[in-house]
């Protein structure tokens, strides 16, 4: 995996969040917070899973710090709050994988997961678990958008790289 190629990743993976939150802009609180069945409970707590997931890794990758818990996403309580957030996040992320090269992304990274448990991954592959992880969240959120009538629309890598 070479630094351009994550970085084209990680536009995509960015874009992809920026639209689904524009169409989330559209709900009412209760919908952004409604008790869904989805992995983190609403939309809202979904997007503060992806924002507070992509925050742990870069720590543990960037910082060497391997944190025993994600952000809390009760402390986001409106999307307003979570946008903030999030985008201090996007430029802290961007700024380390724009700091990277092609054999920085070869290197392995030692962590500990929140239960204390001892891994050790190339960090190419983890950046690319981070934007798998996005997407497989980013699915739940858009089908509650849809339902609850604000498709995001297409958000395939393809339509990005022909936008």
């Amino acid at each position: 995996m070479k630094q351009n190629e994550i970085l084209l990743l990680y536009d995509y993976n960015y874009w992809a969040n920026k639209r689904l939150l524009r169409a989330a802009e559209a709900l009412a609180p209760d919908q952004l917070t409604q008790s869904l069945p989805m992995s983190w409970d609403s939309i809202l707590g979904t997007f503060a899973h992806i924002m507070g997931s992509e925050w742990i890794w870069r720590m543990r990758c960037q910082e060497g710090v391997s944190p025993a818990a994600i952000l809390d996403p009760g402390q986001f309580t409106t999307l307003e709050l979570l946008r903030r957030r999030w985008d201090e996040e996007e430029r802290a992320m961007r700024a380390y994988l724009n700091g990277l090269d092609d054999a920085a992304l070869q290197r392995a990274v030692d962590f500990k997961n929140t239960q204390g448990r001892s891994f050790r991954r190339i960090l190419w592959q983890i950046l690319i678990h981070v934007l798998n992880h996005g997407t497989q969240h980013r699915g739940e959120i858009a089908l509650y958008l849809t339902t609850f009538g604000h498709s995001p629309g297409d958000i395939d890598l393809n339509v990005f790289l022909s936008e």
